[in-house]
């Protein structure tokens, strides 16, 4: 772990917890997460272009990759709903590490060690600390937050398994966000009935810039992995928990009680526990 890994780790958690910023503070939420999916279009054409096609047998997973990524989207819409950054956006990031460790101990028969077992009940306390009590999110916010954290882990197994099957990793991701781009207008318009987007507005200009802070840290975080460990690199990546109760703090005018922060930091914590592999 390097000095330049670990920068490169800290800056992808600052950028994942912005974007979701520049989702919370939008308008209309479905249509600025509609108009940040152009972004990661327009960066995902040329990588088509350059990089091979997916094998077949990755198609499916290429699709139903960009199925999850919908759910996701419109699931953290929702829980946005009701629910302010620093509330919603940690129960998101917790839940994920929380159900992928339960999920390999109940399904594929693999024991949690003491680590990991310290790392389900910090998630576990940190996410109930955010849900009960004074000041919580609203009831609908939190199942909704679960629910995105499940999502985001179902298309992380999905993921895995589709880019060893495609023999691509740039053309396999390069079509699950073009598919993507291409479903969540579509979306959209099935929902709302009509979409407009006018590219001299002040919020479209909001939303393109927030999609392109999505890429660039999934770009950042790649670039990460290459050069250091994924165990540790993944760990601190879940520090953009504390990242997103700042932010909600100092731009969104969010509380931050010490208990919130209290909170994330056990969340942070407990999913760096679990990523720490």
């Amino acid at each position: 772990m390097t000095t330049t890994v670990i920068t490169l780790a800290l800056l992808a958690a600052v950028l994942h917890a912005t974007w979701n910023a520049f989702l919370r503070t939008g308008a209309d939420r479905l249509w600025t997460v509609t108009v940040m999916s152009f972004s990661s279009t327009i960066v995902a054409l040329p990588l088509a272009l350059i990089y091979a096609l997916p094998a077949p047998a990755a198609w499916p997973y290429v699709i139903l990759s960009a199925c999850l990524q919908i759910g996701y989207s419109t699931f953290l819409v929702a829980a946005y709903r009701n629910g302010e950054l620093g509330q919603v956006y940690p129960i998101v990031r917790g839940t994920v590490p929380l159900l992928v460790a339960l999920g390999d101990f109940l399904f594929a028969n693999q024991n949690l060690d003491t680590q990991q077992t310290v790392g389900v009940v910090l998630v576990a306390l940190g996410i109930m600390s955010l849900s009960l009590g004074k000041g919580r999110a609203a009831t609908s916010s939190i199942l909704f937050a679960i629910a995105t954290g499940a999502i985001i882990a179902s298309y992380a197994t999905v993921d895995a398994i589709g880019v060893r099957k495609a023999g691509t990793t740039g053309g396999y991701t390069a079509w699950v966000l073009i598919i993507y781009g291409m479903l969540m207008p579509a979306t959209f318009v099935l929902w709302r009935g009509k979409l407009s987007v006018d590219i001299r507005s002040p919020e479209t200009r909001r939303a393109l810039f927030g999609g392109l802070f999505a890429m660039m840290g999934y770009g950042i975080i790649v670039a990460a992995f290459a050069l250091g460990p994924a165990g540790p690199i993944t760990a601190l990546r879940e520090t953009s928990v504390v990242f997103a109760a700042l932010i909600g703090r100092m731009f969104l005018s969010e509380q931050l009680t010490v208990r919130r922060v209290l909170s994330c930091i056990v969340v942070a914590l407990g999913a760096i526990s679990l990523g720490y592999q």
